[in-house]
């Protein structure tokens, strides 16, 4: 009886003894895999450094921009305010020329037949003119 339980205690002792092996090699393994976790964490923390850095001069770059476009915006409505008194003076100089034209219809039409009378006149003296210079 007693080989029994030297035995059994045996079993115990190398089943013990392959749990430790397995164990400490499992550890080993996870602390490779934690080793190269933390290697990749510090290398994700120096790109994420870097790419903050880039954020901050693109931020920075953006403002400068937004703050260019807007001063040169204000410079724009100025020439738009410019161009929009042109358009109202154009438009007030037409209006001014219409009327004109249509007062010179109207006097046109008026004095039809004294304009008439003129062209008569006038072809009449050319007319004289012409066969006086032919003698």
């Amino acid at each position: 009886m007693e080989i029994l339980l030297y035995s059994a205690a045996l079993i115990a002792a190398v089943a013990f003894a392959i749990l430790v092996v397995y164990l400490a090699m499992t550890l080993k393994a996870s602390t490779r895999t934690l080793n190269n976790v933390a290697n990749t964490l510090e290398g994700l923390e120096k790109q994420m450094q870097g790419i903050t850095t880039e954020t901050t001069a693109l931020l920075n770059k953006t403002n400068k921009l937004a703050e260019d476009i807007s001063e040169k915006s204000t410079k724009l409505n100025g020439l738009f305010d410019g161009v929009k008194g042109i358009g109202e003076t154009v438009k007030e100089f037409n209006q001014s020329l219409n009327q004109i034209a249509t007062s010179i219809s109207k006097s046109a039409s008026q004095n039809q037949d004294k304009a008439t009378q003129a062209v008569k006149w006038g072809s009449a003296v050319v007319d004289l003119w012409k066969k006086k210079k032919n003698k």
